[in-house]
């Protein structure tokens, strides 16, 4: 046999699910079954060996199968088996031979003869009859071993260790740092020594709310002696509305926020905003996060009684479900379908659980005890939910209806107007009917088409009022709607074969994945999508991953790196838990609070663990090189919307306006114009949270200083150094114009001195006051620039201004502006 059969479309093979394995099997072909195995032996064995028993038999075995005996039919390859007894349509080998799926065709140089492919559909609708059938043993391929699994840290459920015995006992300030300490301690290390007033309230104003602290708020803290200064800042910056603002941020990294749908239709998302101020005023108020999760998935089956208020939040809420990208331009309307519900499913594992569920969409998980019909059991879910208003080129996503009280009243008022003109069009029309009655005599039946005997003046009479009719419609008053997901007609969900729906295996309920859950569930039913069920048990204390994973989102946001360092996956590619049991003792104990993320930033940053400063130690670095057991506090530099947020609050150009849209097209039309350029700009002095984030094509300044993607969950950014962020610091007009106002600050205070002047510079831009060396150097180069500008500029007053620019865009250059010790 020539070799036909490359190793993917081998691999492909193989994936089928076999419902006559071993014992179990029902469909398992008898041995006795003389005339099938009499057309076994004369049409399907024949057929095997000339186009397969090469790559697939007793010498070679690509993928793993081999098709010369019954047990290698039956177990299959790498992924499965072949053949399911008495089910040709869900047997992937009739598939493959029929050549259904472009990316599923063998033999690859041609495909088999209609006569061919029939006999292998008739054989397999038999009970695919073979002569070893029961004198071989059959044991499923990588079947998934649960209770193996279930041993795995990440699935067993978070239990509180005790508080551990420490050496230092009058170093902990919270619960935390016992757990840091005894872990120190055991490697030899202690840490570091506390952080001074002015490093820790830039780090936690920074932390908090995203802002440098003002020089106001700097001296407060230092003059305030009390032992509770520290725990008031933290109270202060908690109480902000900026608060919201920063940490809102963060959960739209996860959420994978964005304006616009990206992808091949990048057409606006015009109503995203009101998701995002949604995650924004839920962590302004504190809300629970199992409440806020709960209302992200499952929000419009919540029981909203008459409050229309809570019903719309919770419809707005749901938006978490709808904001991924979608190919809108998808042809094959199942297949986009099927994609949607594949993005919410890795988005929802790895946002909420940590997993990347969406690696068993096309076979088993190749790490972690997620098995294909784990994946397709939360499909169904999601087939379940109205997440499009339709499939057809270009799709609509679908949006829910918030109408404010005016739009409610303006729509009822629009649908009685239409009901009268409809009545008065019937009205004409059963009254021209009664006179062609009439004429026509009794008994006589009206034709078909009546209306084509009316009199002209009556059919013009209708035409008028039908063109009423449909300008009317099309002056439908505007009500506002919010990006979301509701319910549909419930359905399970087939096992797509490689991923593909052109190739379907076994019908899968609706259910948790089983490392997780109970192995027998209760059915989900029969009337809701399952959602509200989902979020529930993703929100019960017995969860192993939902708790564990915030809390680690949580520390990682104020560190830096997290207990888990690798947030957005907690299986076993990701890394194991730096301190395991305080990772636990932290999931348990949020739950016991209330699942409040606040209460979670009050234990953390009162914690001495927090407060250490961020000096080097060589020995310490010697044993820890990568800080992972926390010895000093990480040197962390500020992210893109920090960065550009802390420029114009020191030059005090940042407008505090919450909330809205700045995009500057209408929902669902395109970012790009006819020539293809996208007219967004980026010159609002808002803060970046309210900036267009538009896929596909960012604003240069958020890539620049490593944004997150906005199109995957990404709890993780990265942080990298590269020269055209220096030349944007030096060169870009934005930092001029923020420079150049700062200058103008700085001169505005007219009873100061040039040495009070650049004390105030460094309080504004670091936080502290100049060291002697750093005030000499400041003023020594006001002079020589201002020389040196002699030349160029003749006005004493431009020339002076531009000196202090040009000191200000020094300090906000300098990598101290730009990171957080």
């Amino acid at each position: 046999m020539k070799r036909r059969v490359t190793s993917l479309l081998a691999g492909l093979l193989a994936m089928c699910t076999v419902s006559a394995i071993a014992d179990e099997a029902p469909n398992q072909p008898s041995a006795s079954n003389a005339a099938g195995i009499r057309f076994f032996e004369t049409q399907i064995r024949p057929l095997l060996a000339e186009h397969c028993y090469k790559c697939h038999g007793a010498e070679e075995q690509e993928s793993g199968l081999r098709l010369d005996t019954f047990a290698g039919l039956m177990s299959g390859g790498d992924s499965g088996p072949a053949i399911v007894g008495n089910e040709p349509a869900q047997s992937l080998i009739v598939a493959a031979t029929s050549y259904k799926n472009e990316e599923l065709q063998m033999p690859p140089d041609g495909k088999l003869s209609d006569q061919e492919i029939a006999a292998i559909v008739r054989w397999i609708a038999m009970g695919a009859p073979h002569p070893n059938a029961g004198a071989q043993s059959i044991a499923p391929r990588s079947a998934i071993d649960l209770e193996e699994g279930r041993k795995f840290w990440a699935f067993q459920t978070p239990r509180a260790a005790a508080i551990p015995k420490v050496q230092n006992g009058s170093w902990p300030k919270a619960p935390i740092d016992y757990f840091v300490l005894a872990n120190l301690e055991s490697h030899g290390l202690a840490p570091s020594m506390p952080a001074d007033r002015r490093t820790l309230i830039r780090r936690a104003t920074f932390d908090l709310i995203g802002l440098p602290p003002t020089g106001d708020e700097i001296e407060a803290f230092l003059a305030d002696e009390s032992p509770e200064a520290y725990a008031k800042v933290i109270d202060r910056l908690l109480a902000s509305p900026r608060y919201g603002e920063r940490w809102g941020r963060h959960w739209l990294d996860v959420a994978r926020y964005a304006d616009s749908n990206g992808l091949d239709e990048n057409i606006a998302h015009g109503n995203a905003w009101r998701y995002r101020d949604y995650v924004v005023a839920a962590f302004n108020s504190d809300k629970p996060y199992d409440q806020f999760l709960t209302e992200q998935l499952a929000g419009d089956l919540l029981d909203n009684s008459d409050d229309m208020s809570t019903k719309y939040e919770r419809l707005i809420a749901t938006g978490f479900l709808s904001l991924g990208p979608k190919v809108l331009a998808e042809v094959d309307e199942t297949k986009m379908e099927m994609d949607i519900i594949d993005e919410q499913i890795d988005t929802i594992g790895r946002s909420l659980m940590g997993l990347t569920l969406g690696c068993a969409r096309c076979h088993d998980h190749k790490f972690d005890p997620i098995g294909t019909s784990d994946y397709y059991a939360l499909a169904g879910i999601f087939k379940s939910t109205r997440t499009m208003e339709h499939y057809t080129k270009i799709a609509r996503w679908w949006e829910n209806p918030i109408p404010t009280e005016d739009e409610s009243i303006a729509q009822h008022a629009h649908e009685r107007q239409l009901a009268q003109l409809q009545s008065q069009i019937d009205k004409v029309v059963a009254r021209a009917n009664d006179e062609l009655a009439k004429k026509l005599g009794a008994g006589a039946a009206l034709p078909k088409e009546p209306e084509s005997q009316y009199p002209a003046e009556t059919k013009a009479e209708l035409k008028k009022l039908r063109q009423e009719l449909t300008e009317l419609e099309e002056a439908a008053p505007e009500i506002s709607t919010a990006m979301g997901v509701g319910e549909r007609e419930t359905a399970d969900v087939r096992v797509h074969l490689r991923g593909s729906h052109l190739t379907q295996g076994e019908l899968t309920p609706r259910r948790f994945p089983l490392v997780m859950a109970d192995d027998i569930q209760q059915p989900f039913p029969n009337d809701r999508s399952g959602r509200l069920r989902l979020a529930n048990w993703l929100t019960s204390n017995d969860h192993p991953l939902t708790s564990r994973v915030m809390v680690n989102r949580v520390w990682r946001w104020h560190f830096g790196e997290g207990l888990v360092r690798t947030p957005d996956n907690f299986g076993r590619l990701g890394e194991e838990p730096v301190n395991g049991p305080l990772l636990d003792w932290l999931a348990v104990w949020f739950q016991e609070e209330g699942w409040s993320i606040k209460s979670s930033h009050r234990l953390i940053m009162l914690s001495a663990t927090y407060q250490m400063q961020s000096g080097f130690d060589a020995p310490s670095a010697a044993v820890d090189p990568e800080n992972r057991l926390q010895w000093r506090a990480n040197i962390r530099r500020l992210e893109a919307e920090a960065i550009r947020d802390s420029l114009l609050a020191v030059s005090q150009r940042l407008d505090g306006e919450m909330g809205g849209s700045l995009v500057h097209v209408k929902n669902r039309e395109f970012f790009f114009n006819h020539t293809s350029q996208d007219t967004t700009t980026y010159d609002s002095r808002r803060r970046s949270l309210y900036l267009p984030v538009v896929r596909n094509h960012l604003y240069d300044v958020f890539q620049l200083f490593d944004y997150s993607d906005a199109g995957v969950a990404n709890g993780n950014r990265t942080t990298s150094t590269v020269a055209p962020q220096a030349l944007f610091m030096m060169n870009s007009d934005f930092v001029i114009e923020v420079t150049s106002t700062l200058a103008e600050r700085l001169l505005d205070r007219r009873t100061e001195s040039d040495t009070e002047r650049v004390e105030v510079l460094y309080e504004i831009g670091y936080g502290r006051l100049p060291t002697p060396a750093e005030q000499t150097r400041a003023e020594s180069f006001l002079r020589r620039a201002e020389a040196a500008l002699g030349r160029e500029i003749e006005d004493v007053t431009e020339r002076r201004h531009e000196a202090w620019r040009m000191l200000c865009q020094a300090i906000v250059s300098s990598n101290e502006f730009v990171y957080v010790r």
